[in-house]
């Protein structure tokens, strides 16, 4: 019988966690743009695309060398493992 009552609270509780949890479906609605298959055609267009991932990289590569220097200066000023 005490197993019972506590699976229902149990039920309760997520019944809850799901109700507060839910985010209301009628706000502020973001609309997709409807992609253009013309688009993909376009040599403009792509080449603008392309631009854009490119200059991502390049942030992301400046992130990367900045993170192995980091790292490079963790192992220098690490005290070497005593055996």
């Amino acid at each position: 019988m005490a197993d019972k009552e506590e699976n229902l609270k149990k039920e309760e509780k997520h019944v809850d966690k799901d109700v507060k949890g839910e985010k209301p479906k009628d706000k502020k609605k973001k609309e997709k743009k409807e992609k253009n298959p013309e688009d993909k055609n376009d040599a403009a267009k792509l080449k603008v695309k392309l631009e854009r991932i490119d200059a991502k990289i390049q942030a992301l590569n400046v992130k990367r060398e900045e993170i192995l220097k980091l790292i490079e200066q963790a192992q220098a000023n690490a005290p070497a493992p005593s055996s």
